[in-house]
């Protein structure tokens, strides 16, 4: 019956089929290929899936980050961030990395970011002098960084699938997060100073970055008030969730009053179209996942990999090389749902953390939304750029290669996920 399963889902893949109807059809190709259970069995588990109060933070994380990034919070933020870094070589592009950190507090959503950050500051570095190719590349790989940063939608997906505390996903993301911002900084840096590109910074005015800084605040503290609540238990993340919706709300009706009827219809339109298509990609991974359980496909290839290849360093890198490659065709919310199931039984037998394993998970199958042939955020920066697909590519090598850096270390080193 598995095999039935993902052969229909390869050939509805190679059909352009969407990923989470391709799942659900394939789910039902299986069903009926074996004969002895009903279709009904599908739409059980679909359904099934979604009566979990964790995922109740995903509408409304993802409205949160909404409401701030497209109203004036979100652009004082992004004012504040480039009138600090666009005074170093680099300046320019490091404004995108240093905004995705600070969105990625507000946001969980790497597509989200790149589309936002994108439109804005690729035209902007483009002026500068910086190749399109090169502007779309940082801002596909730094965009990635929003994924974690808590929120983040797909730590959120994997502690559903994996039975690890959400908050300590979001906890120990922080520092890998900062770690790949910084490489790409570094990245960033060692491009402008290449190219002989010298910073367009107006001379320094300590009160202009104080009053930004001022606008700024009621975003900058999300983060750390987000983080505050989880480590001291004051609320689950789904409550969080929930508060960060009425600190938005907040904001932009009492201190920038930017929030007419029109943008908060916008918002929840927004919010709920990318709501619909996470929750269907969950619902036809749930069928599709639980046929591999029933068949014992997780417990069968654990011991498959940990009998054939024994050492617990090896059986990480097969991981590794697994997630990269399903990470490039498969977009990173199915993968982490398909893979998650899989994986988490592997990673027990040899003694491998499920909390370092949904770390790992997260930054290898986000390389994916960078590479091709899917390459979400590659795409969506190619375009707002107006470079080719050849140009954005061999840009991209620099940065990814930190992010392969980054990955090898939070594989191979438990105390960069340590549990808060």
């Amino acid at each position: 019956m598995s095999l039935a399963l993902i052969v229909a889902f390869v050939a509805l893949m190679v059909a352009v089929i969407p990923v989470a109807h391709a799942l659900v059809i394939a789910s039902g190709v299986a069903l009926l290929w074996d004969g002895q259970m009903p279709l009904l069995l599908v739409a059980q588990q679909m359904f099934g899936q979604t009566q979990s109060f964790p995922m109740l933070a995903l509408p409304f994380f993802i409205l949160a980050g909404t409401l701030i990034m497209e109203g004036k919070l979100g652009g004082e933020l992004l004012r504040f961030s480039g009138e600090i870094m666009q005074r170093l070589r680099g300046g320019a592009l490091s404004t995108t990395v240093v905004g995705s950190v600070v969105f990625g507090g507000v946001s969980g959503s790497a597509v989200a970011n790149a589309s936002a950050l994108g439109s804005v500051l690729i035209p902007w570095q483009k002026r500068q002098g910086y190749p399109a190719g090169l502007c779309a590349a940082n801002n596909a790989t730094s965009a990635v960084i929003d994924i974690l940063i808590p929120p983040s939608i797909p730590m959120i997906l994997y502690a559903v699938v994996s039975g690890v505390s959400i908050g300590d996903l979001f906890m120990a993301g922080v520092l890998p997060g900062i770690l790949m911002a910084a490489g790409f900084v570094g990245v960033c840096w060692w491009e402008g100073r290449r190219l002989r590109i010298g910073s367009e910074a107006p001379p320094f005015d300590g009160r202009r970055l104080a009053r930004l800084a001022v606008l700024a605040i009621p975003a900058l503290v999300l983060p750390p008030l987000i983080l505050v609540a989880l480590r001291f238990g004051l609320a689950t993340p789904t409550e969080i969730a929930v508060m960060a919706v009425l600190y938005a709300l907040a904001a932009s009706l009492l201190i920038y009053r930017d929030l007419s009827w029109g943008r908060f219809r916008k918002a929840m339109i927004d919010a709920g179209v990318a709501t619909g298509i996470v929750m269907m990609v969950i619902m036809g991974s749930a069928a599709a996942s639980w046929i591999l359980t029933y068949d014992q496909v997780p417990q069968r290839f654990a011991e498959w990999v940990s009998t054939t290849l024994r050492e617990p360093w090896l059986v990480i890198l097969a991981m590794n090389l697994i997630m990269l490659a399903i990470g490039g065709p498969l977009d990173l919310a199915p993968a982490i749902l398909l893979l998650a199931p899989i994986f988490v039984p592997l990673a027990q037998q040899i003694g491998m953390d499920t909390l370092q394993l949904g770390l790992v998970m997260v930054i290898n199958l986000g390389i994916g939304l960078y590479t091709p042939p899917v390459g979400t955020t590659l795409f969506i920066s190619t375009t707002i750029a107006g470079s080719t697909m050849a140009e954005t590519t061999r840009a991209l090598w620099p940065f990814f290669a930190v992010a392969v850096a980054l990955l090898l270390a939070v594989s191979y080193v438990p105390a960069l996920t340590i549990r808060f």
